[in-house]
């Protein structure tokens, strides 16, 4: 048993939005047995983690990345989505084992240090004679200790089929679907506390024919996993889709069977009203990208919109070639204040912001079993440091500190009860073996 006793608040982020000063929380195994105030109720001594001056949350869930593209950070600075796309694609159709794994390495890594211990990751660029790419990245989640959600992309429309991907990076839909099928045999796991689930994601419309995106929505409905694909980025995009399709991103996706309680989705940054009201109606869910959207001005989704209308809303950093950053508490702050800047200061709290970055995402990836600081829910447990430099004078809301203040990396970092960052460093990875020129 582990004890994080005396916590200066913990924001258990139950239906309630519960937060309890001088609190403490018995971790028993991979789950949480007890939170309160006082003594716990234990016949054993547990080890004690000193909680005094942290703030404790449920560890943060980031609901969409690609992990290959750390290794490619700030190319294509002054490029909107489809002009990023082109220049940078030549270079992912050189990835292998060693990129995906030291791209996998850095990836994760930043993202445990922003207190984040349950991701996902959209990989969908497979170089044709390239294998082990999926297998690498798991390898490297459960190495580090986080919670893994890879999604099995896919690209089948190469440019000389009217796409926008080079041939070179695509695959042909009966390899793309054997695959998917293959890894969700291997690596998925549906039982309570999962540490590793997997997810069924074709790319997005402008590179993937509506026969894959139709037979993957009835792969992954016939395996029972979830869905995942890119939609309404950039008004690029829907001027393709009417082009192409006669239909505007949403609509086509709902065609194509693509929407429901089963699916999340990227982005969403150009949606209508209708459009968010067959999300709420359907039960489907949305990453929300702030930090993305805004790097290659894409625009704001409107976030606020949706959640008012019942859409269940989590948080992402994306790939790190389009944030440049994998700090999941900073897109916290990002996503506040974008809305803020959209909609006016009382538009989105600090408070709000981060229940989308745990209960949100818990709910985008179809889980009950974390997201909250709750007896009976798996150990993944983020404290953050508010004592420090950057908190100085923001000791009246020590919550809020953390989203308004500079985002610092987390102190302590449990995922299933077992320590991930420890006194501000990686306990099962070297941090100084990943940095290289």
């Amino acid at each position: 048993m582990i004890l994080l006793d005396g916590c200066r608040v913990v924001v258990t982020m139950d239906d309630a939005g519960t937060e309890l000063e001088n609190a403490s929380i018995l971790i028993d195994g991979g789950a949480i047995s007890w939170v309160g105030q006082g003594r716990p109720p234990v016949r054993e001594q547990p080890d004690v983690i000193d909680g005094r001056g942290l703030v404790a949350l449920p560890g943060l869930i980031n609901t969409h990345h690609h992990l290959y593209q750390t290794l490619t950070r700030v190319h294509a600075q002054q490029s909107g989505l489809f002009d990023w796309l082109r220049e940078l694609y030549p270079i992912w159709a050189t990835i292998d084992n060693d990129w995906e794994r030291t791209a996998a390495e850095v990836g994760l890594a930043e993202l445990a240090l922003s207190g984040c211990s349950t991701t996902t990751d959209h990989h969908y660029v497979f170089p044709s004679g390239v294998t082990g790419l999926l297998e690498a990245e798991i390898e490297v989640a459960g190495q580090l200790g986080l919670r893994f959600h890879p999604c099995r992309g896919s690209m089948d429309l190469g440019q000389s089929s009217g796409g926008l991907p080079p041939d070179r990076v695509v695959e042909d839909i009966d390899t793309i679907l054997s695959a998917t099928d293959d890894a969700i045999e291997r690596f998925h796991d549906p039982a309570p506390g999962s540490m590793r689930r997997i997810a069924v994601g074709p790319c997005s419309p402008f590179s993937v024919s509506e026969r894959l995106m139709h037979e993957s929505a009835a792969l992954a409905r016939r395996r029972n996993v979830r869905l995942h694909t890119h939609i309404a980025e950039t008004l690029d995009e829907e001027t393709y889709c009417q082009a192409t399709f006669k239909r505007r991103p949403l609509e086509l996706l709902e065609d194509l069977g693509f929407l429901g309680p089963d699916v999340w989705l990227a982005h969403c940054v150009h949606v209508s009203e209708a459009d968010i009201s067959r999300l709420a109606t359907t039960r489907t869910s949305v990453a929300w990208c702030p930090t993305s959207n805004l790097r290659l001005g894409s625009g704001f989704a409107p976030a606020r919109e949706m959640i008012d209308a019942g859409v269940r809303v989590g948080l992402a950093v994306d790939g790190s070639a389009s944030n440049d950053s994998g700090n999941l508490l900073g897109e916290v702050r990002q996503a506040m204040l974008t809305t803020r800047g959209r909609k006016g200061p009382a538009a989105m709290t600090a408070r709000e912001a981060l229940r989308v970055a745990t209960r949100g995402g818990a709910a985008c990836l179809g889980r009950d079993d974390v997201g909250s600081i709750q007896a009976g829910k798996r150990a993944d447990i983020a404290l953050f440091t508010v004592d420090g430099l950057p908190h100085r004078g923001a000791e009246a809301d020590p919550v809020a500190a953390l989203v308004f203040c500079n985002p610092g990396p987390v102190q302590h970092l449990f995922v299933e009860g077992k320590p991930v960052v420890h006194d501000g460093q990686l306990v099962n990875l070297s941090e100084a073996s990943m940095i290289w020129t």
